[in-house]
Parts: structure tokens; sequence; C-alpha cells
């Protein structure tokens, strides 16, 4: 489906006007669909959603039709943190996927929220990912939120896309990271050779993640990061960047010794942000995972400096 805007107001930036005008995508969805050259602009399919609309351009944005799926709801239990009328808080276990894919049609947690929640998700982002607003890898643990409402959900994707949101995740990474704390502001794109990974690179997406080293071990740093962006893989690739890929990870460590891990030692700890709806500061917090733990227990802690 074409949806066709002709510019009558010049200034905006590009994904704020077309979400002012569309008020049934989140500005998340409108990233995706630029990234994927659906939107042009006057013509133009390299943008950037910086880029200032002018009066007389036309956007032309394809949007596609959802795709049709087996979806089905599944009786999986789930660890709430919080729930109301609006969204849900879960504790992701390691392993979860969190939507269906290309070889898990089944037992992710859409099918799982289909089921707690009766089918009340919001539909932004299309039958394939019904609720989710953001998301979390299958093999990282943790807080998530998902929402009942397109309302909720973009609400959600705005204060996302304004850093309002804060995330705080717990990583076991190999080698000693020397400074105490520090942060990593490096763009994010996904490499030119293998399509699983994400890597720093000049042309990527601004990403900017702040860290602290919680405890040091003989082989490996257990380290607490802040997320003022939301890439994918973000923390992933910014700790493989400084050179201390995740204990565990199948894509980012390579073959460095994984410590009986099935994958990255890496938990969504806690999420806080101001509730759209009520206004009401949420914040929660979850322990370690026990898999985290025993990856903990392998190594032999040593003195900070």
């Amino acid at each position: 489906m074409i949806q066709r805007i002709e510019v009558t107001e010049a200034g905006s930036r590009l994904d704020a006007y077309i979400a002012s005008q569309l008020t049934d995508i989140s500005r998340s969805y409108i990233a995706t669909l630029m990234d994927e050259g659906r939107i042009t602009c006057s013509g133009a399919k390299k943008l950037k959603a910086s880029y200032k609309v002018c009066v007389g351009d036309i956007i032309e944005i394809d949007i596609p039709a959802p795709v049709d799926t087996d979806t089905k709801p599944q009786d999986i239990p789930l660890d709430i943190v919080y729930e109301d009328d609006d969204l849900i808080i879960i504790n992701k276990p390691q392993g979860m996927v969190v939507h269906p894919a290309c070889g898990h049609h089944d037992d992710t947690l859409v099918n799982a929220l289909l089921h707690h929640c009766e089918g009340r998700l919001s539909d932004i982002n299309g039958v394939i990912r019904p609720g989710i607003v953001h998301r979390i890898d299958k093999d990282t643990s943790g807080l998530m939120v998902a929402v009942k409402n397109n309302e909720t959900h973009q609400a959600l994707a705005d204060m996302l896309a304004k850093h309002e949101i804060v995330r705080q995740y717990r990583c076991i990474v190999h080698g000693i990271v020397a400074p105490d704390k520090g942060t990593i502001d490096a763009p994010i794109g996904r490499s030119s050779t293998d399509r699983r990974k994400m890597i720093v690179r000049e042309e990527g997406k601004e990403s900017i993640t702040h860290f602290e080293v919680v405890t040091r071990y003989s082989e490996a740093t257990d380290v607490s990061l802040l997320l003022e962006t939301g890439r994918t893989h973000q923390i992933r690739a910014h700790m493989t960047y400084i050179g201390h890929p995740p204990v565990g990870d199948p894509i980012y460590a390579g073959r460095k010794k994984t410590y009986g891990l099935e994958g990255q030692a890496l938990h969504s700890k806690s999420i806080s942000f101001i509730h759209p709806r009520t206004k009401e500061k949420l914040f929660f917090e979850v322990d370690l995972p026990d898999y985290y733990k025993e990856a903990l227990s392998k190594f032999t802690p040593i003195k900070n400096k």
C-alpha cells in the first residue's frame, strides 16, 4: 500500500513529519521502512531521518501488507514482572525467541503473549510482531516491554527514539576491561561480510553505550551497561569493538571458550520510564538468572585496581 503525503510545512525532520501525518505507525517502524528503501521524498531513496522537509516535497511510503501467518496463542508460562491495561513487562528467559521468524514459528514470546493477553496486543508492527515495541535477542535474558494497544505502542516507540527509556544490562565479557567505566560512542551498521553481525562502521547509525566494571576476574569481566541508543546487537557489537566480546556469544566471540554457556551472558536487569497514560514513573529490576550466576562461579575474582 502506497501512502502519499504532500509537505505543507517546512523545517521538520522527515521521520517526525511522517509520524505527525500517519499517527497509526511508530517512529521505529518508519525507521525500518526507511532502511528498507520503502520511503522516498521527491523521488530520492537515500534519505536520512534528519532530512528537513520542504514545502512541496512529495513523500511516498510503501507500507507492506501484513503477512498472514499461522502464529497461534500457546499456553507458555511467563515470568510477569508488571501488567496493567496498557502494557506488560516480562522477564524473558535465555533461549526464548521474541517473535516468529524463519525456523522459529512456535514457542516464542509472541505465542505466549497472544495466549496470556487473549489477543489484546497492539498491531502497529503487523501480525508477526503484535505487541512488540522493542526486542532482545533470543539468548539475551531479562526485562522487556510488550504493549496492548496502539496508543501505548506509539508513545513508547517515541520514548525509545528520544532515549527516555532507561535500560541497564549486565554482561560477562572476555578479558579484563581496564578502565573502571567508560562510554563507547561509535556508529553501528550491518557487516558486509557476515550478515549476522553488526559492526562499528562510519556509515552506521549513531550508537552510544555506557559501561562500568562490576567485578574483574582472571579471564573475564562482569560489566554493567546503560544503553543511550537501542541498535540491533548494540552491546555485543560495541564490546567486541573494544576487544571484549560477550562470553558464550556464538556470533561475536568466535572460537573463544564458552564456559558451558549456550549463548551470550547478557541480561536486561532493569528498566525505567514514565508510564505514557498514568504519567507514573516506573522502575523494575530483576535478579541475575541462574545461568549467569553459574557462569560467574567458574571464574576467579581479582582485586580491582
